[in-house]
């Protein structure tokens, strides 16, 4: 039932295989055995796709159902005392600071009942795929979750920052008089293209006639950050975490600008927040992380 639930939801049986980590003949053999059980097709044929029959949209139906009761079941067995941690499985979406990250988890530790926080880090689109069948409580994201994506999901805005330029003390002694004109024909570090930062910060500069020549460009930005603290060039963070990235970085601030603004995402299975922990984060995006950055 699993399986044919996945299928169902991506329309087809190589993108269920990608997402399970199966073959896609392990996934067929299974649905073949599934349409033996209830004696009719599930599927039909449409192109490369799959689509469900009148049958298989009932049956649709009662998978959501039983995966919803599954995943409140799970919801009341956390918050029963067993002894042992609670388990909060976290998504991190890759371009999302591990600063960020870690100031909105962190609250979880003093809740009263021992956490053991498991964190994953991948794409977005791969990370609501386990958030939909309940691997994850949450998903921590720098873009909320679209009207294209087949997801049974709630967008909850954590907070929102404005961006800090820092660079390496060589540079930024270069670099940081007349900020932000300064940084025309400087060496730039930039977030990846997936980034939902990535876009404001190109149309700001162009906005200035400002162009950087862009050394480098990444997914992680931990990665990013390295790259910056050996010199190689300028790079951008929240403001939010500025004071934490200059003092584990030794880097320099060029300037701030309000104008390109980050945004922060928690995005969960339930629309009103219920799991202890993931309150926890997003009362702390509130007074701790982005509460003067309005």
């Amino acid at each position: 039932m699993h399986y044919f639930w996945i299928v169902a939801r991506e329309g087809g049986v190589v993108r269920a295989s990608e997402l399970l980590n199966l073959t896609p003949q392990t996934i067929s053999g299974q649905l073949r055995q599934l349409e033996e059980a209830v004696g009719t097709l599930l599927f039909s044929r449409s192109g490369r796709n799959l689509v469900l029959t009148e049958t298989g949209r009932l049956v649709q139906s009662y998978a959501e159902e039983i995966f919803a009761l599954g995943a409140e079941l799970g919801e009341v067995l956390r918050g029963q005392p067993t002894g042992r941690p609670v388990q909060f499985t976290v998504g991190i979406v890759d371009v999302v600071p591990k600063l960020i990250a870690y100031e909105l988890l962190a609250p979880a530790y003093q809740l009263p009942e021992p956490v053991r926080i498991v964190c994953q880090e991948g794409k977005l689109e791969q990370l609501l795929a386990d958030l939909a069948v309940h691997k994850l409580d949450l998903v921590l994201a720098d873009s909320p979750l679209g009207p294209t994506m087949n997801v049974r999901a709630f967008n909850h805005l954590l907070g929102e920052s404005g961006m800090t330029f820092f660079a390496a003390r060589e540079l930024a002694s270069r670099y940081g008089p007349g900020f932000p004109c300064s940084l025309d024909s400087a060496p730039i570090l930039l977030p990846s293209r997936a980034s939902a930062v990535r876009g404001a910060l190109t149309q700001w500069m162009d906005e200035l006639g400002i162009q950087p020549v862009v050394v480098g460009e990444f997914d992680d930005s931990a990665l990013l950050k390295a790259f910056g603290q050996a010199g190689v060039g300028v790079f951008c963070v929240p403001q939010a975490i500025e004071h934490e990235v200059e003092r584990q970085y030794h880097v320099v601030p060029l300037g701030r600008t309000d104008v390109v603004r980050e945004r922060f995402y928690a995005i969960s299975p339930e629309r009103r927040l219920k799991h202890p922990a993931v309150v926890a984060v997003s009362t702390a995006a509130r007074e701790r992380v982005f509460h003067d950055m309005g």
